[in-house]
């Protein structure tokens, strides 16, 4: 026989993810608020980064709406997730090197233009484009880069959301 769990105490296959997409919401609502509402253009690599969470945030909500009825399902979600963060920390990690000159950046980085058919158009575009290189941190918060935040914040949700796959029913985190 089991002892019961109290009702604040949740196990740690729901609270982890749980704790995992409020981590990773907050993350990515922090992306586009600098981007929205603070001016930042991101660059193709921040972009990039952001589709880990496009991914992984609705395999976890998923994993935590399927817990009671499908705990199998709902652990493999939970794991899925946790891959798909962990790639992030690689892209991220790759990223934050390429900012703090450990290695180059991606040679194609750094903005565009829309297709033009109008050499007037083309000049007029150029001059409202704003080249945002991957290579150049733009903003240092606490030390730390967006890049370097992405994988800070990566890797907490990529932790909780395997912890969450692999912990036991009975255990709490």
């Amino acid at each position: 026989m089991t002892a019961p769990v109290s009702p604040s105490i949740q196990p740690a296959p729901l609270r982890a993810p749980l704790l995992a997409l409020l981590i990773g919401l907050a993350a990515i609502l922090g992306a586009w608020g600098f981007q929205i509402i603070g001016g930042y253009v991101p660059c193709k690599l921040c972009l990039q980064e952001r589709l880990f969470y496009y991914a992984g945030l609705p395999l976890l909500l998923l994993a935590i709406l399927l817990r009671r009825w499908m705990p199998r399902a709902a652990r493999l979600l939970s794991l899925l997730a946790g891959l798909v963060f962990l790639a992030g920390v690689g892209l991220g990690g790759y990223h934050a090197g390429a900012e703090y000159d450990f290695w180059l950046g991606p040679s194609d980085c750094g903005g565009g233009v829309a297709p033009v058919t109008d050499a007037a158009d083309l000049l007029s575009q150029m001059k409202n484009t704003r080249l945002v290189s991957c290579s150049e941190a733009s903003v240092d918060l606490f030390g730390l880069s967006f890049a370097g935040w992405n994988v800070v914040a990566s890797l907490a949700v990529a932790l909780l959301a395997l912890r969450g796959a692999f912990a036991s029913e009975k255990a709490v985190l």
